[in-house]
């Protein structure tokens, strides 16, 4: 008889019912902090590999570069699977400093950065064809050398959102210049 008493008592006790309402409210802020973590994890995944896949897919299309490999080059010039390599490099630098400015919600509050960010796209994916496959030197300088510009806007842009962001792209900043000397450098071999 005393047993039941203690059970219906603790059943009536608000202290215990606080206890089961602060477990349950414990388990689901947990619940939903994983699931933004799973959310935040599958759009780095997507920020990430969709940069990569087109840099991948043009590569593969367009960067044999049969006119690159047979030409008298300077010692300073890179191999061509070193180009291929900068370039996948970039493409994931960028996709990740890009994802750093969407988590922030950079892209609703600075549109232009969006513009910027896909011109980079844009222009990355047509170096390749232009330098690789058509040859067409001069065409290529001019591609890189508006690379260099959306990138320095994107470095801009990408830095009034998330500094982090702002200064990732810096290396692939460097990249598009070190692509428009080599480009300089092919015009006059």
């Amino acid at each position: 008889m005393e047993s039941q008493n203690l059970k219906l008592r603790s059943r009536d006790d608000p202290r215990f019912t606080t206890t089961t309402s602060n477990e349950k409210s414990r388990a689901n802020r947990r619940e939903k902090r994983m699931a933004m973590a799973k959310r935040g994890l599958r759009s780095l995944v997507i920020a990430v590999s969709f940069p990569l896949s087109l840099t991948l897919l043009n590569i593969y299309l367009f960067g044999s570069g049969r006119g690159y490999a047979s030409l008298a080059k300077p010692f300073w010039f890179p191999p061509l699977w070193l180009l291929h390599t900068g370039c996948l490099a970039s493409s994931f630098v960028m996709g990740l400093s890009a994802w750093f400015v969407w988590v922030e919600g950079g892209f609703h509050v600075k549109p232009t950065a969006l513009s910027l960010y896909l011109g980079y796209l844009g222009l990355s994916m047509a170096w390749h064809p232009t330098v690789f496959w058509m040859g067409a030197s001069w065409a290529g300088l001019l591609v890189s050398l508006a690379m260099v510009g959306t990138l320095v806007g994107c470095s801009r842009d990408f830095r009034k959102v998330n500094p982090i962001a702002g200064n990732s792209v810096m290396p692939c900043l460097a990249w598009a210049a070190f692509l428009a000397t080599v480009n300089l450098k092919l015009v006059f071999l």
